[in-house]
């Protein structure tokens, strides 16, 4: 019934919506004397801030046509090299005779398409060869197709490793966090030669138990029975996916919008007045990241369910409980973090991330201890929120370039970085480099202080 409403709602302000259209384009045509004046610009951005708050946003393209390497433009064609009935693997082939490090990136299955991470993937073009999973809107996938579990999920990502092969690396950006640790983990217990290199978990809910956030509050609050009559709705019959149980993509945005509701509604404020004002670089910049984030799709609502179970209300993965369904023989696997010992880990944290806070990725380290520690690294990013870990200038100049020295510290296959790349492409100080080696320690000593004041403070009450 909300996803009819929802569409209902959608279908009525249709009209309005292109008036509104109509309107913006009369009021800001080069012809029309108005359009020049203050009153016109007005109009204008009225009817294009209306248009834009009532609109359905599709799924956007990565519009990634070229890179520069080495100060040269090189062409880049996007390619799927597997099509899975949830997701396709999409390689960005880049036009030029380079042995640089492959790097599968997994992207969120968390509502948002995977050209979410557009600047992501645009920064290690230059200096790798890079994979991206590109999860289709469930709402589009028939029913003959099946269901998709947090198991499937786990399933897919071995699939793709063992596809590309042991000289890759794998990049977990928030949400696959989880199940990326848990492949590798499955893949080690079992000796496959396929592990990869290097495991960069960037920002993901290893244990939310180690701090809380508004999003871990709300899944351990509510018990699963209220998200499954809460937030699951069914589709529509006029779509492919006719019937299927989802998370609605639109739910999911209205989540996210309320996190932090004064933020947007001033970032819409400002947008107005930029139209006024004629400001057209803020107002495309506005219209660039609201274009994407409003771009939404379904998920499945058994993987949505058992996540939310596993992952934030049971914790299984760090009480060392977890278990994979084998989709083929219906085997239950232990998932077992201390089994690796060949792929090196590199955590990711942002100092202001209020989705996955400080300390629930670094909790990975603790649970692969069978790791040597020369293969454990750590980088904090001060001044840093959630969605600047992967995306914005703090990730180009300061994040991706410690990834990439990761990368190639460990991939003993690729040549190293062509000083040439370097007059073109960030880089950090060997000092910096050297001193986020020992990040981990540093994190550990910030929890055990912590911690101990809490206990002061118990003690005290």
């Amino acid at each position: 019934m909300l996803y009819h409403l929802y569409d209902l709602q959608h279908a009525l302000l249709t009209p309005a919506r292109l008036s509104a259209e109509i309107i913006r384009t009369s009021f800001q045509n080069p012809f029309n004397p108005l359009s020049y004046s203050p009153l016109g610009r007005t109009i204008a951005a009225g009817a294009e801030l209306f248009e834009r708050v009532t609109r359905r946003f599709g799924k956007p393209s990565f519009e990634l046509p070229t890179t520069k390497i080495a100060g040269k433009t090189v062409t880049i064609t996007e390619e799927f090299i597997v099509e899975k009935p949830f997701c396709n693997l999409l390689h960005f082939k880049r036009d030029v005779k380079r042995k640089d490090p492959k790097v599968l990136i997994v992207a969120p299955m968390s509502g948002h398409y995977a050209t979410l991470l557009r600047g992501t993937v645009e920064a290690l073009l230059p200096h790798h060869d890079v994979y991206i999973t590109d999860w289709i809107d469930t709402r589009m996938i028939p029913q003959k197709e099946g269901d998709f579990t947090l198991d499937d999920y786990i399933n897919y990502i071995r699939q793709f490793l063992s596809l590309l092969g042991p000289q890759t690396h794998v990049i977990a950006v928030c949400q696959p966090a989880v199940p990326t640790l848990a492949a590798v983990s499955l893949m080690a217990a079992e000796n496959d030669p396929n592990q990869p290199l290097g495991m960069i978990l960037m920002g993901g809910p290893i244990d939310t138990r180690v701090s809380k956030t508004q999003v871990t509050r709300t899944a351990e609050e509510r018990p699963l029975s209220w998200f499954k009559k809460t937030v699951i709705s069914t589709v529509p019959a006029y779509y492919p996916g006719a019937h299927r149980k989802v998370y609605p993509g639109f739910v999911q945005l209205g989540g996210f919008m309320s996190m932090n509701l004064d933020r947007h509604v001033g970032q819409h404020m400002n947008f107005y007045k930029h139209l006024i004002q004629g400001d057209g670089d803020s107002a495309e910049a506005h219209r660039k990241f609201y274009n994407e984030y409003n771009a939404v799709m379904d998920l499945p609502a058994e993987f949505y369910l058992q996540t939310v179970d596993v992952v934030f209300q049971r914790h299984l993965l760090p009480k060392g409980q977890m278990k994979w369904r084998d989709p083929l023989t219906e085997q239950l696997h232990d998932v077992l973090p201390h089994k690796i010992q060949h792929t090196a880990l590199l955590t990711i944290e942002g100092e202001l991330d209020d989705i996955s806070a400080r300390g629930q990725t670094t909790a990975a380290h603790d649970l692969c201890y069978g790791l040597s520690q020369k293969k454990q690294y750590h980088h904090f990013q001060l001044g840093c929120g959630h969605y600047g870990i992967f995306n914005g200038s703090k990730w180009r100049k300061e994040i991706m370039p410690r990834i990439r020295h990761f990368i190639r510290l460990n991939d003993t296959g690729c040549s190293p970085i062509p000083e040439e790349d370097l007059k073109h492409i960030p880089d950090l100080p060997p000092e910096r480099y050297n001193r986020d080696k020992h990040g981990i320690a540093a994190i550990r000593r910030w929890f055990k202080e912590r911690e101990g004041k809490v206990q002061e403070k118990e003690n005290m009450a």
